[in-house]
């Protein structure tokens, strides 16, 4: 299992940002070996998100990232904030903690 966590940071209209972001996670929920993911926003910051979704691979999720529909989905995203995404593995975990 693997956890792709992107922050975003929001430069232009946030509720476009939303949309774009809505149809983003709507294309990767349906795709293969997706689990699940989480939409975090900055208290102190409300132009920052997080995003953390996670993988059954890193196989999956660059097969879902190579996609023509995910490249169209994701080029909106361009002019509405700068991403900085990543793949991550658990190094170790709490209990009742994915």
């Amino acid at each position: 299992m693997v956890t792709f966590v992107n922050k975003l940071t929001v430069h232009g209209d946030i509720d476009r940002f939303l949309a774009v972001k809505d149809r983003l996670t709507a294309y990767m929920s349906s795709q293969p070996g997706y689990i699940g993911h989480e939409a975090l926003r900055h208290l102190g910051d409300q132009r920052v998100f997080l995003e953390l979704a996670v993988w059954e691979d890193a196989a999956a999720h660059a097969n879902a990232v190579r996609s023509e529909q995910f490249q169209a989905l994701v080029k909106d995203l361009g002019p509405l904030a700068t991403p900085e995404p990543g793949l991550y593995e658990t190094v170790e975990a709490a209990p009742g903690v994915r």
